[in-house]
């Protein structure tokens, strides 16, 4: 089969061009009007573009959408009132009779780029309103973006590029969300952009879950991590992590069970006692890695949606990521806020930590991943390990840690970085895996009081896990 060839942002902008049913405006704030450029230059722009604006003077943008409650203007709040209003002066202004076959758009951007000093990273929110259909209601995308290009002019380019990409996927790649998605990088990389953020919404969309694109964003390599919130909607991670006390607990949750909320309570209940930590300020995210959702080499998407369904039930924040080893994940969090964090682990886990030959990858190995954990404001939570009644039960005291890395321990647990935390004797036998193995055989009676409160009901209902059990 032959490669599709990918068409350049200029290509992708004279086809929309030629389209004389594909009609509206475009806003940019912040960067130049570099998507708009792409239009300009094509040809045929006279039957695309109704308007073009540069709202730049923050004065001048407030009267226009309004001001901000949060104050700011590079925010989805901003982009979101853009395209409303513009949208808006479409339908008011032109005379629909007249306009019958018109598949009406509003394209907006609010963005920053980086600055001379290089300390502020560019990034910014990006989105369309559009028709595919002159009779049917609009439908929205709206993403966020962070700008990698180490210069402005750079960041202003790539981001031309995007947004080219971004309003031709809207009207030709629309068919498949995924498609969509991955045709937003044609011409692009992850050394120019990180895409962390979208939403697909509107009346031919009604069928696109945006878990399961936020899932596409982690897989594809657009971005590391993504997080959404307990109604499920996906989230900017800096608008949930910004400066928060950040407690995270890693799991399967293959299903979420009471002893993974054992080890947040107790968790939370020695994280709180930190006077660094403010209570009112702390954001709880239960974190999934890439690894812990692939079976036979694959990622699961049903699965992901069961896990993702049980733990926002429950009201918890969700974050999926592509960090296999738990110093990435940490320099990621620590990238949003320089307030203590809390890491909630079992001894498996931390014994998996302390393997030098986890870090071979790394020039300075163990000691370069150490590295960043010693230099970052965080206490790590050990939760004790007991699998049976015949072997002693395992904590921070007789972890089993190769004696050439223990001085690394020792270090950390002498500091007070490693601290051991409470359990429920009653739970502490409780294991996924077999929990999961339970409900697939449905053997009622046997697993209900394994989960959390709620959690069988809705496994049942749902036919969650592969479950085939009734209420």
């Amino acid at each position: 089969m032959e490669k599709a060839i990918t068409l350049s942002a200029n290509q992708k902008a004279l086809q929309v061009n030629r389209d004389s049913k594909i009609y509206g405006t475009f806003v940019e704030v912040g960067a130049g009007q570099e998507v708009v450029r792409h239009f300009f230059r094509a040809g045929y722009a006279s039957r695309t573009i109704a308007k073009t604006m540069s709202a730049y003077d923050k004065d001048f943008s407030d009267s226009i959408y309004g001001k901000e409650k949060n104050g700011r203007y590079v925010c989805e709040s901003r982009l979101q009132n853009m395209i409303e209003k513009e949208y808006g002066l479409l339908e008011e202004r032109l005379d629909r009779k007249l306009h019958q076959d018109k598949k009406f758009f509003a394209f907006a951007n609010t963005m920053t780029t980086i600055n001379h000093e290089k300390t502020i990273q560019g990034h910014g929110w990006m989105g369309i309103r559009f028709q595919l259909d002159p009779k049917k209601q609009a439908n929205n995308v709206i993403l966020h973006v962070r700008l990698n290009d180490a210069d402005a002019k750079l960041q202003q380019e790539t981001i031309g590029i995007l947004g080219a990409n971004l309003v031709h996927a809207c009207f030709f790649n629309h068919d498949d969300p995924k498609e969509l998605l991955k045709s937003l990088y044609d011409n692009l990389s992850r050394d120019n952009l990180e895409i962390d953020m979208i939403k697909i919404t509107g009346t031919d969309f009604t069928e696109v879950d945006n878990r399961l694109l936020s899932l596409t964003l982690v897989k594809q390599r657009m971005t590391d991590a993504v997080i959404f919130s307990p109604d499920g909607v996906n989230q900017q991670p800096a608008d949930i992590l910004h400066k928060k006390n950040i407690l995270t607990i890693r799991g399967s949750f293959r299903p979420v069970t009471k002893v993974n909320i054992n080890m947040l309570e107790n968790g939370m209940q020695k994280y709180l006692e930190n006077k660094k930590v403010d209570k009112g300020n702390m954001q709880i995210l239960f974190e999934i890695t890439l690894s812990n959702l692939k079976m036979e080499g694959k990622i699961n998407e049903k699965d992901f949606l069961d896990r993702a369904d049980i733990l926002c039930s429950l009201g918890y924040t969700v974050m999926i990521s592509n960090y296999k080893k738990y110093y990435k994940l940490i320099e990621y969090l620590s990238q949003f806020t320089k307030a203590r964090m809390g890491l909630i682990i079992g001894v498996d886990n931390l014994v998996e930590m302390f393997d030098d030959t986890y870090y071979r990858n790394l020039n300075g190995g163990i000691m370069e991943a150490f590295g960043i954990i010693v230099t970052r404001d965080i206490k790590i939570y050990l939760y004790p390990f007991k699998p049976n009644n015949k072997v002693e039960i395992q904590n921070s005291k007789n972890i089993p840690i190769h004696p050439r890395i223990k001085p690394i321990y020792n270090y950390l647990y002498s500091n007070g970085r490693i601290e051991d935390l409470n359990y429920d004797s009653e739970v502490l036998h409780i294991f996924s895996r077999e929990v999961l193995s339970l409900i697939k055989s449905c053997k009622d009676g046997k697993w209900e009081d394994m989960v959390p409160e709620g959690v069988a009901e809705i496994i049942k209902a749902k036919s969650l896990f592969g479950s085939k059990c009734n209420n």
